[in-house]
């Protein structure tokens, strides 16, 4: 009887043991996952303030300051006067900067548009806090930079990965030709849910973006590209965003397309052409 009596208080003591280890380390994780999502989320590469892109077709640089502290560094692929069409506001992934890029931009000028690539916060040359409020900010700004020489008919706005949220949100306050997004995502937090299903993710999280409330009222025709065998946002998650699609807009499904190579698809590619011809 004693030998089970102390059998059963070691085993309630190690399993009071592993139950405060279980805690602790998912309190560990919780933190951790708290302060160190954005370095998750975006892996930039900064450049100095004196340094020179080099890209072969034409380009002019420009920014824009919005404080003492931000400036949004643009580079701007031009087309001549007498062949644009319009222009493509390119709103890139979670990598890099620009230099990055900067080679998709020839899908649009092939076609006659103009295509204006903004870096984010920390991108580049791009400074100031990066937060999603001043990524909305970001890109209204070069709306209205772009308003200056373009009527809304004039104007495709487009997103790749991280950057579809953002262009989602702009096409939802701003009118425009259309929305074309590559590789979307249904909102950053039921995208992160998928790893860390065991967090309270919604509360967490710094970003949001949630993409399919700001396509219930994009009014602009919107196109969507994403592959059967993308490993970053899977197409399973990215489909739902067909539930909050309008009439006319499309989900263009690229079989055996990943995450980053989309564009090597005469289909992708096709498709792209076809969307620019007027």
């Amino acid at each position: 009887m004693v030998n089970q009596y102390l059998y059963r208080v070691n085993n309630k003591q190690t399993w009071k043991r592993w139950l405060k280890v279980i805690i602790i380390l998912y309190c560990l994780g919780g933190i951790a996952f708290y302060y160190l999502q954005e370095k998750a989320l975006f892996r930039p590469v900064q450049l100095d303030a004196d340094s020179s892109y080099h890209f072969s077709q034409p380009f002019v640089e420009k920014s824009i300051s919005s404080d003492a502290a931000t400036k949004f560094s643009i580079v701007q692929f031009t087309v001549p006067d007498s062949l644009r069409k319009g222009v493509v506001l390119y709103f890139h992934g979670n990598r890099e900067n620009i230099n990055h890029y900067a080679a998709f931009a020839a899908n649009f000028t092939r076609n006659h548009y103009e295509v204006w690539m903004p870096d984010y916060p920390g991108f580049g040359r791009s400074t100031g806090k990066l937060t999603e409020q001043v990524l909305y900010d970001e890109a209204l700004q070069l709306y209205k930079l772009a308003r200056v020489t373009y009527a809304p008919g004039k104007i495709l706005i487009y997103g790749r990965s991280i950057g579809t949220g953002i262009a989602s949100q702009l096409a939802s306050v701003r009118d425009c030709k259309r929305l074309i997004l590559e590789t979307p995502y249904y909102s950053l937090p039921s995208l992160t849910r998928r790893l860390f299903w065991i967090y309270p993710v919604d509360l967490l999280m710094h970003f949001k973006i949630p993409q399919y409330q700001y396509l219930r009222k994009v009014t602009a025709p919107v196109s969507i590209f994403h592959g059967t065998d993308d490993g970053v946002i899977p197409y399973s998650h990215a489909s739902r965003l067909k539930e909050v699609l309008k009439p006319g807009d499309e989900f263009i499904t690229i079989p055996g397309g990943s995450h980053n190579d989309l564009n090597t698809f005469p289909l992708f590619q096709r498709k792209i052409d076809s969307l620019l011809v007027n």
